[in-house]
């Protein structure tokens, strides 16, 4: 069995093709695909967040809008770039999301990827310290978001304030006391999927990684995650760790979706983003007999337990929920997914 979910980028474009011609039209047509997603089965509605650009940026209005019009889905991120985050106001507003939504958050932080201006965390206030990387900042202010929500009062209350303090030091409110365990890091390397694990964080791996042994993306995604897994034993944490992959999957069962993605489907790619040589995998796009034999022969597919299907959501809403449902319908069985 393996959770299966969608994850949108949130594009638009003012062009005549575009299903999503505003920010307007992509903020609600996510939120009615998340609830038809619920609808068809699938697990989970999570989202990309990119700033300065046409597509989703500050998530947590939209996570909230989607928790009060669903009631099973999980809600969630990947990823929420933590250069550009104020971990306490954050921390704020992930409670506020998740009580509203009845716990059901699953946030995927990162330290960032390319963005669309240089150094885009500077307008919002935020530089490295001395000695300190862009991506150093981005983890220290993750692990600043998880001490706040652990819950543990840190604030000295004023001798006079406004309204009565419960004793002791105080906390971040509204606090949602399940949402530490629902945290996910997305890590681009073996390295930081070990760091995360002994952080306690869930692992989201992505489409792209860094190419650190030059084997097929799918084999050296695979490695990272059993490196996760040993490093959170070997940390002790308690509970069972999850671990998700992203994938571009399409089930050709239309002449649409032929029209559409007939010639995708081609194999994994090497390119340097951030100078790094990175690998980035595949997109997968046949009919399902064919579709179903290329999955098993993924690696890391089997060894995650969560699967989120990348979609095109300039397409639209009603598009969008037959890719899921073609997925659903027609490949997850054979695979032993359902």
């Amino acid at each position: 069995m393996k959770t299966i979910g969608f994850l949108s980028f949130g594009h638009w474009s003012p062009s005549p093709q575009s299903a999503t011609r505003t920010a307007r039209d992509t903020l609600l047509q996510s939120i009615d695909l998340a609830v038809a997603a619920e609808e068809l089965g699938a697990d989970g509605a999570y989202f990309r967040v990119h700033h300065f650009a046409r597509q989703l940026a500050s998530p947590f209005p939209l996570l909230a809008a989607v928790g009060t019009r669903t009631s099973r889905i999980e809600i969630g991120t990947a990823v929420i770039d933590m250069r550009y985050e104020n971990p306490f106001y954050m921390a704020e507003d992930a409670g506020a999301a998740d009580l509203i939504g009845g716990e059901r958050l699953q946030l995927g932080l990162s330290r960032g990827s390319p963005e669309q201006v240089i150094d885009g965390w500077r307008h919002f206030g935020y530089a490295p310290a001395a000695g300190e990387t862009e991506a150093d900042m981005g983890r220290r202010h993750a692990e600043t978001f998880l001490r706040a929500l652990d819950g543990e009062g840190f604030a000295r209350p004023n001798p006079r304030p406004m309204f009565p303090n419960p004793p002791g030091l105080l906390r971040l409110e509204p606090h949602s006391p399940t949402l530490r365990d629902r945290i996910w890091w997305g890590s681009a390397s073996d390295a930081t999927a070990v760091w995360a694990a002994r952080k306690g964080m869930n692992l989201q791996s992505s489409t792209l990684k860094a190419d650190e042994t030059g084997e097929p993306f799918h084999v050296q995604q695979a490695r990272q995650i059993r490196r996760y897994r040993e490093a959170w034993a070997e940390a002790g944490h308690a509970r069972k760790p999850r671990v998700s992959v992203s994938r571009s999957i399409f089930a050709l069962v239309s002449d649409r979706d032929r029209a559409y993605f007939g010639r995708d489907g081609g194999g994994d790619q090497v390119g340097v983003i951030d100078d790094m040589r990175a690998i980035f995998g595949r997109s997968y796009a046949a009919e399902p007999d064919r579709l179903v034999a290329q999955l098993a022969a993924d690696e890391a597919i089997a060894e995650a337990d969560t699967l989120l299907l990348t979609v095109p959501n300039q397409l639209g809403v009603a598009y969008n929920i037959h890719v899921i449902d073609s997925i659903l319908k027609h490949v997850a069985p054979a695979l032993g997914w359902r």
